[in-house]
């Protein structure tokens, strides 16, 4: 696959204060592509982050309902996958400064 295909599949990492706990287990968020299954997960973050997955668990997110100035709208549904990095491996995503 291209490197191209791989960025389609991982949209972005989600750097929250959940996900910074899960760090101590090893584990990574990203937003993914809603059609992107595991395998295709795995292979992309091992391709872009040259590390070893063992695991993987995907949440689909539904879309909020919102409001503005008195029009209802419903926001995109979106998935998202925890990663799990083999023992000694990370991520440096470079947001510290």
């Amino acid at each position: 696959m291209s490197n191209e295909k791989y960025l389609d599949i991982l949209r972005a990492p989600l750097v929250t204060e959940k996900t910074a706990q899960a760090g101590e287990y090893n584990q990574y968020a990203f937003k993914v592509a809603k059609s992107a299954s595991k395998p295709e997960i795995k292979s992309a973050v091992e391709e872009i982050f040259e590390v070893r997955v063992t695991n993987i668990q995907t949440v689909n997110a539904k879309g909020k309902s919102r409001g503005f100035r008195g029009v209802r709208g419903r926001r995109s549904d979106w998935k998202k996958a925890y990663v799990t990095l083999a023992e000694g491996q990370t991520i440096d995503f470079g947001l510290n400064g």
